[in-house]
């Protein structure tokens, strides 16, 4: 852990040494989500490759650039692009960004994902803010020595997903006209999709939507003191009785199409709490 809290100040020095302001908020845009960096004023753009000890996104739909610029007004840095456990990443280094970003002094992250629908009448292209999650993944980033300066050894999740923040995004999407739930996110290690037995068990068990990503981050998040928002954009409806496969590709145009709606509501999440 020590050697990994080297790599994460050594990779804010480089940070501070081209970015300027540096920012309290950061976005983490999911997979086909690329397009919530349209709504930043762009000051600096760094390719994943040439930041010291970034990974890099394997991912159709991942980018891979590190934006840094004005959303609303504020300052923020926006992931275009994230890691998963199913490309081979360990927990410590999907998390790496967010140690990274805390070092600079990001105290709140907004993380967004693709994520499958569970609950009866969700549609493709809805939002979802995410209330709490399930980590279903059998991963966690915080196994192994704790870093004392970043955290506690045992932090509190009871509220992981900060609840003004999501007051603020539900008020926000109210006044834009947009229709956004609520709900629980189970995180899986993927890549395979659920099998129809899997999706009525994730239901049993009180999920909402499912993905393969924002579990690992969040607690990396909650570790580090960071207030989080999650939303979710449901790309495709998980129906156990009616299986249909859901390929990539239509994931990603999903997202696409809901990427203007999510940046109007995080910009306007943005305005309320600055």
């Amino acid at each position: 852990m020590h050697d990994l809290k080297l790599k994460a100040a050594e990779t804010a020095r480089f940070l501070r040494a081209r970015v300027a302001p540096l920012p309290r908020t950061a976005v983490l845009a999911g997979t086909g989500l690329g397009g919530l960096g349209e709504g930043l004023r762009v000051a600096t753009a760094l390719p994943y490759a040439d930041i010291p000890h970034f990974p890099l996104a394997t991912v159709q739909g991942h980018a891979g650039r590190l934006l840094f610029g004005e959303m609303a007004g504020v300052p923020v840095a926006v992931m275009q692009g994230r890691f998963h456990l199913y490309e081979g990443y360990t927990p410590a280094e999907v998390t790496f960004p967010i140690r990274v970003l805390r070092e600079v002094g990001v105290d709140r992250l907004l993380v967004t994902n693709a994520a499958g629908g569970l609950r009866p009448g969700f549609r493709p292209g809805d939002m979802m803010v995410i209330a709490d999650h399930i980590n279903l993944t059998g991963e966690n980033p915080l196994a192994g020595a704790n870093e004392e300066s970043w955290g506690p050894r045992f932090p509190d999740m009871t509220r992981a997903y900060d609840r003004q923040f999501a007051r603020d995004a539900l008020d926000a999407a109210r006044d834009l006209g947009l229709t956004v739930h609520t709900g629980v996110y189970a995180g899986l290690k993927g890549p395979a999709m659920e099998t129809p037995a899997e999706t009525r068990y994730l239901r049993l068990v009180g999920a909402d939507a499912v993905g393969f990503s924002t579990v690992q981050e969040t607690i990396a998040a909650v570790h580090a003191g960071m207030r989080v928002l999650g939303v979710s954009i449901i790309t495709n409806v998980n129906d156990p009785d009616h299986p249909e496969p859901a390929a990539l590709e239509d994931i990603i145009a999903v997202a696409a199409r809901a990427a203007p709606a999510l940046t109007a509501l995080l910009a306007d999440v943005l305005r309320r709490s600055r």
